[in-house]
């Protein structure tokens, strides 16, 4: 073999260098059976592990039952129905204010001596506020008083002589034109005391008024003038305010002010006090919305006997303008629907059952359907629980 020679000598093995030599000799060169020894052995070790190895686990039927899924809900995830009472209500802002209020104005004119009381204080009606200097207003009185007496004295005179001149003039001592002069200057003195009687009540009317009270019993929310200041009559002195009651002065869009009327229930919570509740009454509602903010002013009143609410706090009101009671419904989210139409999944005996429900009323903004179809005790599902669906088993857990 030639072929043998094709590799130079010094790039030949010793095997190959051996075989070369046997050829040149006339003799066959030697074959390698290493490889192919190897290659036998791991032919007979691969079909000896198949032929010994253990049969594989027969695989799973399909008509093996599979086991049954089991649901957990949790007791706040469902609800038993029970009748309830449902309402409508309109959402209203605004700010308190105290119902019943007087700014004490002084009706008499002069220096001030004391004010008696300060902001805070609380009044009975009929105690003294104000005092006004009443040295000028018993000087007027007491002239009033003296010109009216003597006006008094002179009238008294004029009926005397009045009188003397009838008698003449009967007996015909006194002519006619005397009798009638007599009289006119009897009726007109009169008069005129007539008008200072009056003026003299004035004037005893000014003098009281130099002290003064309480309209109304309150507390006092303002003091407006100061000792020694000349004030004039009508000027503001005292502002009294009565806490025992509360006016909601409140502001409701157009369209819900439509369904507001007058006696309506109205559930208030004010700023500050957000864990309180107060409950009170529509009084008033305005025809005219307000230019510019478009919102209808609403007033309320709330009982506040033991003073918790402040004017000026700024509080919030929900008014009741529909109601029924005994009612069967479920949140909007129990709903679910297929093909049949609405229906709810109830608790069945461990089972989730389909019950087919019939859609009425809503309420509470949409939040809340009335339903037909099911009755006091039942229990649904009123969790969004897309994954659900009926004839699934259930357990119930505490949550």
């Amino acid at each position: 073999m030639t072929t043998a020679h094709e590799k130079p000598e010094w790039a030949q093995s010793k095997r190959e260098k051996k075989n070369a030599r046997l050829v040149a000799e006339g003799k066959k060169p030697r074959r390698r059976w290493g490889p192919w020894v190897v290659l036998g052995l791991i032919i007979i070790g691969g079909v000896a592990f198949f032929l010994t190895r253990p049969p594989a686990p027969a695989p799973e039927t399909d008509t093996a039952e599979a086991a049954p899924v089991v649901r957990q809900l949790l007791t706040s995830e469902v609800t038993a129905i029970a009748p309830q009472t449902l309402s409508q209500t309109v959402k209203v802002t605004g700010t308190l204010v105290p119902a019943q209020q007087s700014v004490v104005a002084s009706q008499a004119a002069g220096r001030v001596l004391s004010v008696a009381v300060r902001p805070g204080d609380s009044v009975a009606e009929g105690d003294v506020l104000v005092e006004i200097d009443q040295a000028n207003l018993s000087l007027a009185l007491a002239q009033q008083r003296a010109t009216a007496d003597a006006t008094r004295a002179q009238l008294v005179s004029s009926q005397q002589q009045l009188e003397r001149t009838q008698e003449l003039a009967r007996q015909g001592l006194a002519s006619p034109s005397a009798l009638e002069q007599a009289r006119s200057a009897t009726s007109a003195l009169e008069a005129n005391l007539t008008a200072l009687e009056s003026a003299v009540q004035t004037a005893e009317l000014a003098l009281s008024n130099a002290t003064v009270t309480a309209p109304i019993t309150g507390i006092v929310s303002e003091r407006s003038v100061e000792p020694g200041q000349t004030i004039s009559a009508g000027t503001p002195v005292i502002t009294v305010v009565n806490l025992s009651q509360m006016e909601f002065q409140a502001a409701a869009s157009v369209n819900s002010s439509a369904l507001v009327s007058p006696g309506q229930n109205v559930v208030v919570t004010a700023t500050g006090l957000d864990n309180e509740t107060f409950d009170g009454q529509v009084t008033r509602v305005n025809p005219v919305a307000q230019t510019g903010t478009r919102t209808v002013p609403i007033y309320v009143l709330l009982d506040n006997e033991d003073g918790r609410l402040r004017g000026g706090m700024f509080a919030t009101g929900q008014i009741t303008v529909a109601e029924k009671a005994d009612a069967i419904a479920v949140p909007l989210a129990a709903l679910r629907e297929d093909a049949e139409g609405s229906y709810v999944l109830k608790l069945d005996n461990g089972t989730l059952a389909r019950q087919a429900v019939t859609r009425g009323t809503t309420w509470d903004r949409g939040a809340t359907v009335e339903v037909e179809g099911l009755t006091a005790g039942d229990t649904i599902v009123t969790a969004p629980l897309t994954e659900l669906s009926a004839g699934e088993a259930y357990e119930q857990i505490e949550g």
